[in-house]
């Protein structure tokens, strides 16, 4: 059988290696007989577990001392909420930064916990030469007075990341759920990082939170204790049970990465990939993107056709070809190749060849 390469968007494809080792240790986890998802897990061997994958997390991003690491519930739709609550008590205002349909999202989710009265938007993408592209704001010369600023650093259904550093007086809230450790950041940077897990850590329903210390003294709204940043932390992301096997893959995830040379080789990787897709779609006039050139996602490629009436059978033919996955998102429509970390140079060389043939038989 011809290897099968996955884009979905998310849940995403894992590492090969990953998966492999995870269907050898199913049923018989480091030789107790029994799963990783049947022990407890406060035993022994889970909590050191846990401490493992926190300590290659730190490594492989060089996350500073005075910033914690919580594994939480919820994913990072999860994290919309829980930003809010954990620091917009006493009134407190946010500023939110709009790129895409993930960042609309989130200042939703703000609105709809906090109130209009508490929550600004400005929206950082405009138009340029029929491109969108990010224009990040003068933070510096707002009058008010926030308690974080939130954006979204890659936008999974528009294709559009930013990958410049924001400037802000304020604290800076990231998510950074599709591009978290594909490239290297400065952590110091963030008052707050969080990534849903399904698409370069593990499966869906974990959250990885990076919080610095300070931001942990903000005064909350009333919440549930499990969304609690104060209480995860206090309780080493265990005030109750959490998704177990979702953090053994995880934890697996970031040991493959540090093998293969960690952020600054998968970096390299990602950037070639990304490169070899846009270039098949730059050098053709079948295909086009939306999005200018120093925004465009190294994660998400999204492209359409120039007569979208073939859609239909460019997918059927790629899915034939073992190449699944590839739709835009229903609002965009179009096509949409997420190449996140565990995706090899290979799928994408595959799906390039592909490209330049059916471009050929339908032009």
């Amino acid at each position: 059988m011809s290897a099968i390469y996955n884009f979905c968007a998310g849940p995403a494809m894992l590492p090969q290696a990953v998966m492999q080792k995870a269907q050898r240790e199913f049923i018989d986890w480091n030789g107790l007989g029994v799963s990783v998802m049947e022990i407890s897990h406060r035993s022994k061997e889970f909590i050191a577990l846990t401490k493992q994958a926190e300590s290659t997390l730190r490594e492989l991003m060089a996350i500073p001392d005075n910033y914690h690491v919580l594994f939480m519930h919820g994913g990072g739709r999860g994290q919309f909420t829980n930003v809010v609550t954990n620091f917009l008590g006493d009134n407190g205002r946010a500023l939110y930064l709009t790129t895409g349909q993930w960042s609309r999202s989130a200042i939703q989710e703000a609105r709809r916990i906090a109130g209009d009265q508490q929550i600004d938007e400005i929206n950082i993408v405009e138009t340029v030469n029929g491109l969108q592209q990010v224009t990040l704001p003068d933070l510096h010369s707002l009058d008010n007075d926030y308690r974080y600023v939130h954006y979204c650093a890659n936008e999974t259904v528009d294709g559009i990341e930013v990958f410049d550093s924001i400037d802000s007086p304020w604290p800076v809230v990231a998510d950074l759920s599709s591009t978290i450790m594909s490239h290297n950041i400065d952590v110091s940077r963030f008052g707050l990082i969080y990534a849903g897990a399904q698409k370069n850590i593990g499966p869906s329903g974990l959250s990885i939170v990076i919080v610095r210390d300070d931001m942990l003294s903000l005064p909350s709204l009333v919440q549930s204790s499990i969304m609690d940043y104060k209480i995860t932390k206090d309780n080493d992301s265990m005030f109750n049970t959490p998704p177990t096997y979702a953090w053994y893959l995880a934890a697996e995830v970031f040991e493959w990465l540090k093998s293969i040379g960690g952020i600054d080789a998968v970096e390299k990787v990602n950037q070639q990939k990304a490169d070899l897709l846009y270039a098949c779609i730059d050098s053709n006039p079948f295909y086009k993107n939306g999005v200018a050139k120093v925004n465009r996602s190294r994660m998400n490629v999204t492209f359409q056709l120039v007569d979208d009436s073939l859609d239909a059978k460019f997918l059927a033919q790629a899915e034939a070809a073992g190449l699944v996955a590839l739709k835009g998102h229903r609002i965009v429509g179009g096509m949409r190749a997420s190449i996140y970390n565990a995706m090899p140079i290979e799928g994408v060389q595959k799906l390039v060849a592909f490209m330049n043939e059916f471009a050929k038989q339908n032009s």
